[in-house]
């Protein structure tokens, strides 16, 4: 048994905790993606994007089990994926196929019902998107579309929220024929809030600032931003394209709301200095991030 257990181990490149942390995620992610496609999706006729979409279509018309449809039409496209995609991915997709397509047949939440479709499809999508989210976080994929989408990111570099869209407008278009144009569109508005949720489970719900600062007082800025804002710096070095003076960069990474608060205090300093504020998705190190492999919390820490 205990060479078993190794075996798998040194297959998925984890240990039994992340192992057990990845197999929660992926039920939790599971029943609350199910809970939207049953609770909200099927009882006000819409449809979904992927294969998952074509599964719907199929129910519409034959009254085949989603789950059934699903799961033998992702059955395909897995054995293809394992191909392309790292075993590791794959066997978690596979379980996450499982368990989905068994929920699609037999988990029946109470339906929800709005006269305004939006508020319906708003639902559907919030519940799909956190769910397919959490299960990408426990490395698994709902299949179909999602291991298309992750090719398309290792391969080409779109993003995987994008790729995902992408492959389920077209799959939507294709449903208009069997729902109606009314309600493929919602379903539309339903798949963009979904790949919204998507990005910020996968990729980080407090999106953070980076903030690029060249002034002639770099030395004074650094003190007041590590003495009154507590946030390190990381100093570059640059020279001025038509003046040829060499300058100081500093770089420092903030939440939103230290935003304002640092480049009132940079403006105080110097007045007259060059500030540069962009959005940055995620931060991954110390001092922003849980799960981090230097912290105390380090045995929560999953490696990607």
């Amino acid at each position: 048994m205990e060479k078993v257990e190794t075996k798998l181990y040194k297959l998925l490149g984890m240990n039994r905790k992340e192992i057990l942390f990845s197999l929660i995620m992926i039920v939790i992610g599971s029943i609350i993606y199910t809970y939207g496609v049953n609770g909200f999706i099927m009882p006000n006729k819409f449809s979904s994007g992927g294969v998952s979409g074509l599964a719907i279509i199929i129910y519409y018309l034959t009254n085949i089990g989603i789950g059934t449809s699903n799961f033998l039409l992702n059955t395909t496209i897995v054995i293809l994926g394992w191909r392309f995609l790292e075993k590791r991915t794959l066997i978690f997709t596979g379980i996450t196929l499982t368990i989905v397509s068994f929920l699609l047949n037999y988990f029946t939440p109470p339906p929800f019902y709005s006269e305004n479709l939006l508020i319906s499809a708003a639902a559907g999508g919030l519940c799909t998107g956190l769910g397919m989210g959490i299960i990408l976080r426990g490395r698994g994929t709902t299949a179909g579309t999602d291991i298309i989408a992750l090719m398309l990111k290792k391969y080409l570099g779109i993003p995987f929220a994008s790729a995902v869209l992408g492959c389920n407008v077209i799959v939507v278009f294709i449903s208009s024929f069997t729902i109606g144009v009314e309600k493929a569109i919602v379903t539309l508005i339903m798949l963009f809030i979904s790949s919204k949720l998507i990005n910020a489970v996968t990729e980080g719900f407090d999106q953070k600032k980076s903030i690029m600062v060249v002034s002639n007082e770099p030395n004074a800025i650094a003190e007041e931003v590590v003495h009154k804002i507590d946030r390190g710096i990381t100093v570059l070095y640059g020279r001025g394209y038509f003046s040829k003076t060499e300058k100081q960069v500093l770089y420092i990474v903030v939440s939103r709301y230290q935003s304002l608060k640092i480049q009132r205090l940079i403006a105080e300093v110097d007045p007259h200095a060059f500030i540069s504020v962009s959005d940055v998705q995620q931060v991954i190190g110390q001092g922003f991030t849980f799960f981090n492999p230097t912290n105390r919390n380090d045995k929560f820490y999953l490696k990607y």
